[in-house]
């Protein structure tokens, strides 16, 4: 998320990366982030209208507005990736600037879960996108002299662990970072190790495999960095962790300022979360019907007095012995999913 400076060039050709001297930004770094960073706050924007309730609730969970999100995530870490090559791609690690980075990023990963755990204690952000870029910094260390191929190749298959490897070992919270759970935490931003990393793998592994190019890519992007809006977009990469910390602060009070003046109309909580029980069952593989699947939950809420604390966020979803009680019941009793005829 912060600034990448180019390492010093090396003599090995095989490893080699060509980019600007020592200090000087890299001008298609910025642009690319900069673009992120409005990807990202036209999703935080969605987020806050839909936690105000003048979109769908949870719309912004789904569909096109999870491509966003998962988008936008991925090519964050993306960039973090290439950037820890550009910096340190020499094999000589620059050790004061990176802890330097390493502890304002960590910093501002730790001011995200406190203010997210006061404002919104059940999904409070433990592991967020901060938290990953700092992590995946340290683990990538120990890649820096990996072929790029090699690179790209893991960061394939830690994209497709969570499909191979999930265990109950990994549900203790102690371990959801890992990402390799059966049963998701609840966070408002969860960007585990798996599969993750492999954006950030990724993003290593292309650096190294366009070792001796980066520098006429970097010349090709100044020019284009003075075209505007694209010069916006490269200052706001500039100032990216800044710009992260304030953007949505700053969005989510305009938003409800605005519910203020002119507040939604109020929700149908129950017809909201059967819609919004519905729109998450069917983005994963389900055995059962999702609309008999989630009207089931709701009656049983209902009827042990579940939905209001539910609603209020004084039970806790993922550890409540309730709540995966009901879920188990009613997955035993709603019928299976109709195979689609031939």
């Amino acid at each position: 998320m912060t600034t990448q400076h180019a390492a010093a060039g090396t003599t090995d050709d095989r490893t080699a990366i060509a980019v600007p001297p020592a200090r000087r930004r890299i001008e298609a770094i910025d642009m690319l982030r900069g673009l992120a960073l409005v990807a990202m706050a036209i999703y935080h924007f969605g987020w806050d209208l839909d936690h105000f309730g003048y979109l769908e609730r949870g719309v912004t969970a789904v569909g096109g507005w999870k491509m966003l999100a998962r988008a936008t995530a991925g090519s964050f870490l993306f960039l973090a990736g290439v950037g820890l090559v550009l910096a340190h791609g020499t094999g000589t690690v620059r050790w004061r600037p990176f802890l330097f980075r390493l502890g304002k990023v960590y910093a501002a990963a730790a001011l995200i879960t406190v203010a997210t755990y006061i404002a919104f204690p059940q999904s409070f952000i433990f592991f967020g996108i901060l938290h990953a870029i700092g992590t995946f910094s340290l683990i990538g260390l120990a890649f820096l002299r990996v072929p790029g191929l090699v690179s790209i190749l893991l960061g394939a298959a830690a994209i497709a662990a969570p499909f191979y490897l999930r265990a109950p070992l990994f549900d203790t919270p102690a371990l959801w970072w890992v990402g390799l759970s059966t049963v998701p935490p609840v966070s408002n931003d969860y960007v585990p190790l798996f599969p993750w990393i492999g954006p950030f793998f990724a993003g290593m592994g292309l650096t190294r495999l366009l070792a001796g190019r980066v520098g006429a890519l970097g010349r090709a992007a100044e020019h284009a960095a003075t075209q505007t809006p694209l010069k916006y977009a490269a200052s706001a990469g500039r100032h990216s962790l800044a710009v992260y910390l304030i953007h949505q602060p700053v969005l989510f009070g305009l938003v409800y300022a605005v519910s203020l003046v002119a507040p939604p109309p109020p929700p149908d909580l129950r017809a909201d979360y059967v819609q919004s029980c519905v729109r998450a069952c069917s983005a994963e593989p389900s055995p059962v019907s999702c609309a008999a699947f989630c009207t089931c939950t709701l009656q049983e809420l209902d009827s042990r007095n579940l939905f209001t604390p539910m609603q209020e966020g004084t039970i806790d979803l993922t550890t409540d012995a309730r709540i995966t009680e009901i879920r188990e019941q009613c997955t035993l009793s709603s019928p299976p999913v109709q195979p689609p005829a031939p």
